[in-house]
């Protein structure tokens, strides 16, 4: 397919997935690594109880709230 057509298919909201070979597709800076972190008690219960309040796991509180806080300082 040429670009051409391949960009007008794009610009006309077609489904344009068939075209694409996402086998290596990546999204940089994305990539996850782990982390140990050690708490205290007393944050590891408040995060939890916020956890618990919003029907999420603890991990993703403190990625939000991690990932909030470098956005500020960014």
């Amino acid at each position: 397919m040429k670009a051409r057509e391949f960009d007008k298919k794009f610009d006309d909201n077609e489904d344009i997935s068939k075209y694409l070979d996402v086998s290596k597709a990546h999204r940089p800076e994305q990539e996850q690594k782990r982390v140990n972190v050690d708490f205290p008690l007393w944050m590891i219960h408040q995060l939890d109880r916020e956890a618990k309040r919003l029907g999420v796991p603890r991990q993703s509180i403190i990625k939000v709230w991690v990932s909030e806080r470098l956005k500020k300082v960014a």
